[in-house]
């Protein structure tokens, strides 16, 4: 007979506590008392969330509003200004002179390539 006992010694006092129980009754059916309240809390927690994240959501939107074409562009006519009209706007860049240009040459920064060899 060995020496020491392989059952570790508990006094009587904490062997009806609570948390001896249910570390008992554990070791018999761990997903009864370990994995059903784990997938009970997530899923319990998923629905409590739900109405938070609406929230969140509903929030953004208010703040990013969508814009009409004319608001992106930014061609709301405003006092003083003429509405745009494409046939004007045609004729005032038919009637420039487009052949008539000069190639220049941009300075680069210091230290860039000119391209030049």
């Amino acid at each position: 007979m060995p020496t020491f006992q392989s059952k570790r010694f508990i006094p009587k006092a904490l062997q009806n506590t609570i948390a001896a129980r249910y570390r008992r009754k554990l070791a018999t059916n761990p997903f009864l008392f370990f994995g059903l309240p784990f997938i009970a809390t997530m899923v319990a927690g998923s629905f409590f969330l739900t109405p938070a994240t609406a929230i969140r959501y509903e929030r953004h939107d208010r703040k990013v509003r969508t814009l009409s074409k004319e608001e992106e562009l930014g061609l709301k006519r405003t006092e003083g200004r003429k509405a745009f009209d494409i046939n004007e706007e045609y004729y005032r860049l038919a009637a420039k002179d487009l052949d008539d240009w000069d190639n220049k040459r941009v300075k680069r920064l210091k230290g860039e390539p000119d391209g030049v060899l």
